[in-house]
């Protein structure tokens, strides 16, 4: 079964700046991703409807350690 996270896209208009917008990655999202703060990312789109998040430089993997 595959998570789902609904996020909403949030707007800041900033006077004498283009607006911007902003999409906000729910916290137990990240956790499960490993995802850091300031970590380069880039958005793919695929369809209209479509996103993939695409890490540019993502942390090494933990290995975990035997019992």
């Amino acid at each position: 079964m595959q998570a789902e996270f609904e996020m909403k896209v949030q707007v800041i208009r900033s006077q004498g700046r283009a607006t911007r917008l902003f999409v906000n990655i729910p916290l137990s999202l990240a956790a499960a991703l490993d995802l850091q703060a300031a970590e380069p990312v880039r958005w793919q789109r695929l369809t209209r409807s479509e996103l993939r998040l695409i890490r540019l430089a993502p942390p090494p993997v933990k290995k975990r350690p035997k019992k």
